[in-house]
Formats: C-alpha cells, sequence, structure tokens
C-alpha cells in the first residue's frame, strides 16, 4: 500500500505524519510529493526523506491536482500493482483513519473515501463550502455524498491511468474525479473518519475565490449561458413586438431564437462531454426539456399563489427551483458523456483508451 502526500509549502505536520505511518509498520510506502514549494522548504523535505519518505517534485507550483496526479504517474511506474491512499500534508487525517481507508480499499477493491461529519468547532469556511459543494455533486449526479472535499481517498491499482486523465491542476480535480467516477459507474465506498481542523485550518492553501471558480465552474457557465438566453429572448421580443404589433408572434420568435442559442451555449462550452451525444437526438431532447419546463413553470406558480404566497417571491421561488432543475437535467441526461464500447471494455480492465495521455513522472528529489 501506498500512502501519496502532495505537499505545498509544508510544516512540521508533514513530518509528524511520515514519522506516525512508518512507525505504524506494515507494507507501507510513503510519497510525498513537492508542489514547488521553493528553496526555503528544502530542508524540511530532506527531513521527510530521512524518516523513510520518497520525495519527488517540480521547482515550479502547479496545483494539487497536478501533484496527486503526478504522484500517480511515479507510483504506476515504480510500484506497479500497489493500491495508493491519498492524505493531506496538513495535520487534518490521523494515521489510524488513513490505515482504515487502505484497509477497505484492500478488501473492496472499490474508491474508498473518508468523509467527516463536521461535528464540533468546523471554521464557517469550511462549512459553507462543503456544503455548496454537496448540493453542486447532487445537482450534477443525483447521488448524495456527505463529504465531498475530503483529502482522504483511497485508489485501487487499476485506476491509477484513469486518474490521472482526469482534467484540472488544483482544488477542483478532487470534484471533476467524483463527478467522472460517477458518471462512468466507477463503484464508490465510504468511511467516516474524524473531523481535524488545526488552528481554525490556517494552514489550507485553498484560494476561497479563484478555487471555487474553478470548482464551480459548470453552475457558473450554465448560469452565464442562461443569463445570455434572457437577454436574448428580451432584445428580440422587443423587436419583434416593435416590428409585428403581434404580442404571440414576438413571445414566440424571441423564445425560439433564444431557446437555440441557450442549447448551442450549452452543448459546446457549458457541458461540452454532451457533444459525444448526436446533435439531432440532443436538440430533440432540448426541445422537450423546455416545453416541459415550461408547463412546470406554470403550474408550480399556480399552486405557489394558490396557497397564498404573493406573486413576486413565488416567481422568484418558481425559477430558482426550476433553475437548479434545469442544469441538473442537462448535466445528467440531456449532455452526459457516451462512451464507446471499446472505452467501456478498457475502463474495465483499468486500462485508458489509446492515446490518452498520462500525468509526466517528474524527477525524484
Amino acid at each position: 500500500m501506498i500512502i501519496l502526500i502532495p505537499a505545498y509549502e509544508p510544516d512540521e505536520k508533514l513530518l509528524d505524519l511520515v514519522a506516525a505511518l512508518d512507525e505504524a509498520g506494515g507494507a507501507v510506502h510513503v510519497v510525498v510529493v513537492n508542489d514547488g514549494s521553493g528553496p526555503g522548504y528544502e530542508q524540511l523535505f530532506a527531513q521527510a526523506r530521512l524518516l523513510g519518505a520518497r520525495v519527488i517534485g517540480y521547482p515550479n507550483n502547479h496545483g494539487k491536482g497536478q501533484a496527486l496526479k503526478t504522484g500517480f504517474g511515479y507510483i504506476a511506474a515504480h510500484f506497479p500493482g500497489q493500491d495508493v491512499v491519498c492524505a493531506d500534508s496538513d495535520g487534518q487525517h490521523g494515521v489510524p483513519d488513513i490505515l482504515r481507508v487502505a484497509a477497505a480499499v484492500r478488501s473492496t477493491q472499490a474508491m474508498v473515501l473518508g468523509e467527516r461529519r463536521f461535528d464540533g468547532e468546523v471554521p464557517l469556511r469550511s462549512r459553507i463550502g462543503n456544503g455548496a459543494t454537496r448540493l453542486f455533486f447532487g445537482l450534477a449526479t443525483g447521488a448524495r455524498l456527505h463529504d465531498t472535499q475530503t483529502g482522504l481517498r483511497g485508489y485501487p491499482a487499476r485506476l491509477l491511468p484513469w486518474l490521472q486523465s482526469i482534467h484540472g491542476d488544483r482544488y477542483e480535480y478532487e470534484l471533476n474525479l467524483l463527478l467522472e467516477a460517477r458518471q462512468q459507474g466507477i463503484p464508490m465506498e465510504s468511511i467516516t473518519i474524524a473531523t481535524i481542523y488545526l488552528q481554525h485550518n490556517e494552514s489550507s492553501h485553498f484560494r476561497p475565490l479563484q478555487d471555487s471558480l474553478r470548482i464551480y465552474a459548470p453552475l457558473v457557465k450554465f448560469s452565464l449561458s442562461s443569463l445570455g438566453g434572457f437577454a436574448v429572448d428580451l432584445a428580440l421580443f422587443l423587436v419583434l413586438n416593435a416590428a409585428t404589433g403581434s404580442l404571440l408572434l414576438a413571445v414566440a420568435g424571441a423564445r425560439a431564437v433564444s431557446a437555440g442559442v441557450n442549447f448551442a451555449i450549452n452543448r459546446t462550452l457549458v457541458f461540452p462531454e454532451g457533444r459525444t451525444t448526436p446533435l439531432g437526438r440532443s436538440a430533440v431532447r432540448y426541445l422537450a426539456l423546455v416545453l416541459l419546463l415550461m408547463g412546470a413553470n406554470y403550474c408550480l406558480l399556480f399552486a405557489l399563489t394558490e396557497a397564498g404566497l404573493p406573486a413576486l417571491p413565488a416567481k422568484l421561488l418558481t425559477e430558482i427551483g426550476l433553475f437548479l432543475a434545469s442544469f441538473a437535467l442537462q448535466k445528467r441526461f440531456l449532455f452526459r458523456r457516451i462512451r464507446p464500447p471499446a472505452a467501456e471494455k478498457q475502463h474495465s480492465q483499468g486500462r485508458l483508451p489509446a492515446g490518452t495521455d498520462s500525468a509526466q513522472t517528474r524527477l525524484e528529489i
């Protein structure tokens, strides 16, 4: 079993973790990836090597996702057939929990997540962040995970080539990985681990604005696409109404064009994986979705106003609910990736299709 630890500007807690894993005994090897921490941290990584860890890395910071992919490539080359458990370097994962995840991977040969329950004192940004990613993951996949941001994860050896193919270099990589795993039917298990935050998680290198935008990029792009469709619809409505004097023609014409624009943007930019579905089939399904949402809009608005809710809040609740429903339906059904049979067979055997690039193994330092 390999314990993979990505590390960017770590402190003494990395050394404590490496030492504790060494003391735990058993057939455990520790691989640490120095994610471009800089010359000031060379002594600390040298100490980690003296404690028994293999330290690899590169001179410039590329992000946690790239560090993990670099580690996976190194492990596949130097420890073939070995399962991997990923743990953070900041002391948030106890050795007993790391070993429990390792045992679960060994016994199930599934992806295993160490899920925190967020009991006790949890930093507000961590509680909000995990709640938001839970909602996003549920909308995108229809599955419920309690902790989508956990860094304690175990993977069987057969998944290493696939893990290197997942898009993302920074914190978005780990959520993209879960989304792809769910879509491709890769089995996932979870075990409960301790929730540990030291000094209110001050050692975290998570950048709230930049990294959140990376993580929620599909939802942000979907929002912008919807806003663009609304702008087109409004502009064409005003033009057609002024030119024809027909309210029906203005509404129908504007909605038809804006729906087409929205479909094109979603298929090419928001959910590009959906381009594996034939254009005609996607267009028919999108039209059906538009009609379904129009009917649902009327029914929900009617029900809320009949229940005594004023028109404005009823409209807002209806639009928010249908916006989330539309995102979920388009992500999970309308624009989902279709893999060819050959890829299905190769995936079941733990191999990637020919021509898939893996992360380049970096120089051991």
